[in-house]
């Protein structure tokens, strides 16, 4: 009997390990892809910098992967339960020896008004006169590529979540090594002064904390009806392209690279444009637009029908949880319709 019952509890504990998440396989899944997979980041920040990993706390690491960063690159996973964002979390320190820190609570009191004008002289150049971080993410385009990091945003409901006013203290003191972030003491700052700038980013924080972004529902792409023939919807889509001043790249068939070369079906045409100056602009923001740029505008007749399609930017932007690059889609979606407009009329 109690070898059954040794046998039944033996049983029980491999079935639960066999269970628990595997928190390689998870990063792997929802974080490879924008800080890399050994967490020395890409489009998103390197994690496995020891001056940041081994400054931050668990909880600190949960509630960021928990809530995000609203308006910026990094997402919400909401949809993670607690024992998949923990295998997470414990996969990161994985990365370092050295023991994760207390997640310290208590409050740093100073002087705000003071923190604002010591903000204004010490942070702003980086972080943004009001705390908005950075230009940009990723090191293509939007920073050197010896520069790991671009300046976080502070009044970030997600990261004044996720940060206590210790952490935020201790990164003022002991600045970021590797990054442009330095000491503030080494900078001539009293200890009284950083609790004042302590202050200053914590009253940043809004009443309210966003839960992630509900994802808005966005159609994919926008089609239009034309009137003309093929040639003649093809034509006019070239001159309302190049009355945007865009730069026709070239025109194909989309079947053109995989069929035999003029065996494509003659009535699905593809046009390629772009606008450098806005390309440019727009990888700077956020280099993962070079997936839907340069431009695409495609017309096909079937039965008798002629019609011309693209994607609407505004869907990648949700996709892309960007607030600077929703900026730079809502113009791209306006400039589609136009020349869509202007191509059917």
């Amino acid at each position: 009997m109690i070898r059954q019952s040794l046998m039944i509890m033996m049983l029980l504990v491999a079935s639960v390990a066999q269970a628990a998440p595997d928190g390689a396989a998870l990063y792997t899944k929802h974080c490879s892809v924008c800080h890399g997979a050994d967490g020395k980041g890409g489009v998103g920040v390197p994690l496995s910098l020891p001056a940041f990993i081994d400054s931050v706390s668990d909880e600190y690491l949960k509630i960021t992967i928990r809530f995000g960063r609203p308006g910026r690159i990094m997402p919400a996973f909401p949809k993670l339960s607690d024992a998949q964002v923990n295998a997470i979390v414990k996969h990161m320190r994985s990365w370092s020896t050295a023991p994760p820190i207390a997640h310290n609570t208590e409050t740093v009191k100073g002087d705000a008004a003071n923190g604002k004008k010591l903000f204004a002289s010490h942070c702003a150049q980086c972080h943004g006169e009001t705390g908005q971080g950075g230009t940009g993410t990723g090191v293509t385009f939007s920073r050197k590529r010896d520069l790991p990091i671009i300046a976080p945003s502070l009044n970030n409901p997600g990261f004044l979540a996720a940060a206590t006013d210790n952490m935020i203290k201790d990164t003022l003191i002991y600045g970021r090594e590797g990054t442009p972030m330095t000491s503030t003491l080494v900078d001539g700052l009293s200890e009284e002064e950083v609790d004042d700038l302590v202050s200053y980013i914590r009253s940043m924080e809004s009443d309210q904390i966003a839960d992630g972004k509900e994802e808005k529902v966005v159609e994919d792409a926008f089609i239009v009806d034309s009137s003309y023939t093929l040639e003649e919807t093809v034509d006019n889509l070239k001159q309302a392209i190049a009355d945007q001043n865009f730069t026709l790249i070239r025109t194909d068939y989309v079947e053109y690279g995989f069929v035999e070369e003029g065996k494509e079906n003659k009535k699905q045409v593809v046009l390629h444009f772009c606008n450098f100056k806005f390309l440019f602009d727009a990888l700077a923001i956020d280099p993962r637009v070079g997936i839907f740029l340069p431009c695409k505008a495609t017309v096909i007749e079937k039965d008798g029908k002629v019609q011309i399609m693209t994607i609407n930017p505004m869907r990648l932007s949700v996709l892309f949880n960007n607030d600077e690059l929703q900026r730079a889609c809502q113009e791209m979606t306006d400039i589609y319709k136009v020349i869509l407009e202007d191509a059917v009329l």
